[in-house]
């Protein structure tokens, strides 16, 4: 019998990483010094989650999916995808800002990588004030204007950068140029892809002197070169309800404000579904007496065979729905 699946964190030192994995989350990263991403559930080859919780411990999220098939994924989500896990999350710590980047859509990516392309969503779990993201151009733009100012370092002259703060949601499709800036911590939501073409790294070395490396060629064939009216995602936050903030071909997300017991239906998705707790506790009630407790910073994956639960907070909790 399945139950909800907790998973081992994945800790990724960053050049840019800082400390509010550990100090907010309460993850221990040690010995690693700048802890910039966790990832929390992860599909992508090399790096794929292993079950922390049960009888399933030990067991990879590839090891599942091909044991359970849709009763684990839902059977649509199965067909789809095969065994492979279609979704990676992550905790996202900019204690100094990223490099601007883009990521290649699936035919690109299928075309340059034999690979999937990378469309995600950042939700801001903190941020410090004044803080900052690149998302999109401030104005349409072409591939010339565009090396133009790549080339003389005044890009971000022509980008679009918005103020962040705690319950901000930015959509980013791939084609979509973007940065996170420094004092964010974020929750990402993406494709399995580890696909990242690096544009511009604001002239930053490593420890050891050096550059990082550029992907300027593939940057130039994945670029959106439009703009849009609104770059950050407008949502409700209604108490004890599945608000909608982000949904795509690739995944579903919705925002939970859990005050009371909830029940909750999943049987018409076909799909597993992945709680992240953005703040709080709760316990998921499944098989009608068997519990998991869930809190701040923890993701469960609830499998798509178990689609009738009830959610019952002990804090009040913020709480990410996300399904296929």
């Amino acid at each position: 019998m399945l139950y909800p699946l907790k998973f081992e964190t994945i800790f990724k030192e960053k050049i840019w990483g800082g400390s509010k994995i550990k100090s907010i989350l309460g993850k221990d990263y040690s010995p690693a010094e700048n802890c910039g991403e966790t990832w929390e559930l992860s599909g992508v080859n090399n790096e794929v989650s292993v079950v922390k919780n049960g009888n399933l411990k030990g067991n990879t999220i590839h090891d599942l999916v091909e044991i359970y098939m849709g009763d684990l994924v839902g059977d649509s989500v199965y067909d789809k995808f095969g065994l492979e896990f279609p979704l990676l999350i992550k905790f996202i710590d900019a204690n100094d800002v990223l490099s601007i980047q883009v990521h290649p859509d699936d035919k690109l990516a299928e075309k340059k990588h034999n690979a999937y392309g990378k469309t995600e969503m950042w939700y801001v779990m903190q941020a410090e004030k004044d803080s900052e993201i690149i998302v999109g151009f401030k104005n349409n733009t072409n591939e010339n204007e565009y090396l133009k100012h790549l080339k003389d370092n005044s890009l971000k002259d022509i980008l679009n950068v918005e103020k962040a703060k705690t319950g901000d949601v930015f959509y980013i499709p791939a084609g979509r140029i973007h940065a996170i800036g420094s004092g964010i911590l974020l929750c990402e939501i993406q494709q399995t892809s580890d696909i990242t073409y690096r544009i511009f790294d604001w002239n930053r070395k490593d420890k050891n002197g050096n550059e990082r490396e550029l992907h300027t060629k593939f940057a130039v064939e994945a670029i959106d070169y439009n703009t849009y009216d609104d770059y950050k995602i407008k949502y409700s936050n209604k108490e004890n309800i599945s608000n909608e903030i982000v949904a795509c071909n690739y995944f579903t997300t919705n925002f939970i404000d859990l005050r009371n017991n909830t029940q909750k239906d999943y049987f018409e998705i076909d799909s597993f579904v992945i709680y992240i707790c953005l703040d709080g506790e709760f316990d998921i009630v499944y098989n009608e007496i068997e519990k998991t407790n869930i809190s701040k910073g923890e993701l469960v994956l609830l499998p798509a065979e178990l689609n009738a639960i009830e959610l019952q907070p002990i804090n009040n909790a913020k709480i990410l729905e996300v399904y296929i």
